[in-house]
C-alpha cells in the first residue's frame, strides 16, 4: 500500500513540475529557415531576392534566416536540395518543407506557401 502512495505522490509531483515548466515558457512564433536558389545576377534573380526580402521584413521581422545561394558559385547545393528550376525558395523550417518556384512576385502565393496570412 505504501508503494502505491509513493508512486501516486511521485506522479503528482512530476505532473506539477511539467505544468510549471510548460507555463514558464512563452509561446514564441516559429523561426523560419529559408533558402533562395538563384542563377547569377539575372533580372529574375534580382526580383526574387528583392521580393523575398521585402516579404520577410514585413511578415517575419526578426524571425527568419534567409540564405541566398547562387548556383553558379555553389552548384553542389542544388543537388542536395533537388533544385530543378531557379529561382526556387525552400522553406526548411518550420516543417513541413515547402518549395516555391519563380521570382516570388505573386505575394499572395508566397504568403500561402510560407503558411502566412496576407494582411488586409
Amino acid at each position: 500500500m505504501n508503494a502505491k502512495r509513493k508512486a501516486d505522490s511521485a506522479q503528482a509531483k512530476t505532473a506539477t513540475v511539467a505544468l510549471d515548466q510548460s507555463s514558464s515558457k512563452p509561446n514564441r512564433p516559429p523561426r523560419y529557415l529559408l533558402r533562395l536558389y538563384v542563377a547569377g545576377t539575372t533580372p529574375r534573380s534580382a526580383r526574387a531576392i528583392a521580393n523575398i526580402k521585402e516579404i520577410c521584413e514585413e511578415h517575419l521581422k526578426g524571425l527568419y534566416n534567409l540564405q541566398v545561394i547562387d548556383l553558379y558559385q555553389q552548384p553542389v547545393l542544388a543537388k542536395g536540395d533537388q533544385i530543378i528550376a531557379v529561382p526556387t525558395l525552400i522553406r526548411k523550417l518550420p516543417l513541413p518543407l515547402r518549395r516555391i518556384i519563380g521570382d516570388l512576385s505573386n505575394r499572395e502565393r508566397v504568403l500561402i506557401g510560407l503558411d502566412l496570412k496576407p494582411t488586409t
